[in-house]
């Protein structure tokens, strides 16, 4: 058995100039989980610059205790700055705990951060509860239209993980008089019936 590293000798490896330092010290920090780690752990995705590294350190958050990690990150969402949110967010997803649902507000949802948006539809269709898909389908598909190819392709994404309550909303707007939202609504509906249909007219 390997001994968990201490808090001290995490943080100044997550600190580290090198990225695969910092993704094997956020490997050692979900390999050995301990109550010390989840508010370093949350700190250090507001501030990594790497992708690989951050993803590690949701996979070590969601090695944690929830009753520890949710509200840390619960907070990150309301007081965080893009990148807090973001990852806060997409974290929240993993983990799937129902808590995590009171961070998606419709501000998130609607944010002009890209991020922060496609991270909060993402985290939205995960956490939402039964009663709530419907009104989040109409809120998401007010969004159709936006942005560029990725982005309504993260979009089309979310509507499909929505299952059957999104197909009226997205029946309304394919008839859309604009044209850019009625293409978006026609698309995901396409990718609705068949999942493993392409997004390429998205």
């Amino acid at each position: 058995m390997t001994a968990t590293p201490p808090l001290a000798l995490v943080q100044t490896a997550l600190a580290a100039p090198s990225s695969s330092a910092r993704l094997r010290a956020a490997l050692a920090a979900g390999t050995d989980p301990s109550a010390d780690y989840p508010a370093l752990l949350v700190h250090r995705c507001a501030l990594e610059p790497d992708f690989f590294v951050r993803d590690m350190l949701t996979w070590a958050l969601v090695r944690h205790d929830p009753d520890l990690t949710v509200p840390l990150l619960l907070s990150a969402v309301d007081d965080g700055g893009p990148q807090a949110k973001s990852q806060a967010l997409h974290t929240l997803s993993k983990i799937g705990d129902p808590r995590g649902w009171s961070a998606v507000s419709p501000e998130l949802l609607e944010d002009p951060d890209d991020e922060i948006a496609t991270s909060a539809w993402r985290a939205a269709v995960i956490l939402a509860p039964t009663d709530q898909r419907s009104a989040l389908a109409e809120t998401l598909v007010a969004r159709l239209g936006r942005g560029d190819k990725p982005l309504r392709r993260s979009l089309s994404r979310a509507l499909a993980a929505l299952g059957p309550v999104a197909e009226t909303p997205l029946r309304v707007a394919a008839a859309s008089e604009n044209e850019a939202v009625g293409a978006h609504a026609a698309a995901t509906l396409r990718l609705l019936e068949d999942p493993d249909a392409g997004l390429d007219e998205v």
